[in-house]
C-alpha cells in the first residue's frame, strides 16, 4: 500500500499540487487524468522520491523507490548504450539476474541497438520491458499508450491486467480514456493540482462524459467564436 497525506508541491511561487491525499491498494489498478499542467508528472515524480515535497508519503515497501518501476513520458537514455545494455543497467539497478533478455524481447525490440535511435514508442516499449524484468512490486506508467502502434498498446492492457493478477499495484496516467476504462478499478481526476473527483468502475461512463463536456464542448464553443465570427 501506498498512502499519500496532505501532499503539496510547490515550484517557487507556484502552487503545482495542493493537499492530496490518496490510498493506492496491492492487487489495484489507478487511472490518473487531467489536462497537461494539471499535476500528474509532478505527482509521480513525488512518489518516486524525484522531487521534495510537503505532507508525506509512508509504504510497508521501504525505500518505496527500490520497489518501483517508473515509465516517464519521454524516457531518457545515454547516447551510447544499447537496448540491452540499458534492460542490464536498470536490472542490476535491483540485483536482477536477467541471463536470457532475448527471449524476454516481449515488443520485438532491436535489442543490439542504441536506444538512443528508437522511436519515441520504442523507448517506451524498451523502458516498460526493463522495469517489468526488475520485478518492481508498484509502477507508475505516465502517458503509456501515447506514441505505441495499436498493436503494441494491445499487449501494454494486457502486461497491466497481469500485472493486477499478481498483486502489483499500478497507477496509470493517459489521455486515452479508454485505456482507462479497460484496466482500471478507479480513476482521480486532477484539476489544477487538486483531486476533484474519484470514480469507480460503475461510474467511469459519466466521468468521461463529465470530462468530455467541460472540455471539448468548452473548446468547440471557443472554435466557433474564432471561426464565425
Amino acid at each position: 500500500m501506498i498512502t499519500i497525506t496532505n501532499l503539496s508541491k510547490s515550484f517557487g511561487s507556484k502552487q503545482i499540487l495542493k493537499n492530496i491525499n490518496i490510498c493506492f491498494e496491492r492487487g489495484t489498478v489507478y487511472g490518473i487524468v487531467g489536462e497537461n499542467g494539471a499535476g500528474k508528472t509532478t505527482l509521480f515524480r513525488c512518489i518516486a522520491g524525484l522531487e521534495n515535497y510537503d505532507g508525506q508519503i509512508t509504504s510497508e515497501l521501504n525505500p518505496l523507490k527500490n520497489h518501483l518501476g517508473l515509465l516517464f513520458t519521454e524516457p531518457f537514455f545515454f547516447t551510447k548504450i544499447t537496448g540491452k545494455e540499458y534492460i542490464r543497467l536498470l536490472c542490476n539497478a535491483r540485483k536482477k539476474e536477467v541471463p536470457d533478455i532475448d527471449n524476454k524481447n516481449i515488443f520485438d525490440l532491436p535489442l543490439n541497438q542504441y536506444a538512443s535511435t528508437y522511436s519515441t514508442g520504442m523507448k517506451k516499449k524498451l523502458t516498460m520491458t526493463a522495469i517489468l524484468l526488475q520485478d518492481n512490486q508498484c509502477f507508475i506508467l505516465d502517458e503509456p499508450f501515447n506514441g505505441v502502434d495499436i498493436h503494441s498498446n494491445m499487449i501494454i492492457v494486457e502486461i497491466i491486467r497481469k500485472l493486477k493478477d499478481m498483486g502489483k499495484t499500478v497507477i496509470v496516467s493517459s489521455h486515452i480514456f479508454s485505456t482507462l476504462s479497460d484496466t482500471c478499478n478507479e480513476i482521480f481526476l486532477l484539476s489544477n493540482g487538486e483531486i476533484v473527483r474519484k470514480a469507480a468502475r460503475e461510474d467511469f461512463a459519466a466521468l468521461e462524459l463529465e470530462m468530455k463536456k467541460f472540455t471539448v464542448d468548452n473548446k468547440i464553443e471557443k472554435l466557433k467564436a474564432i471561426l464565425f465570427t
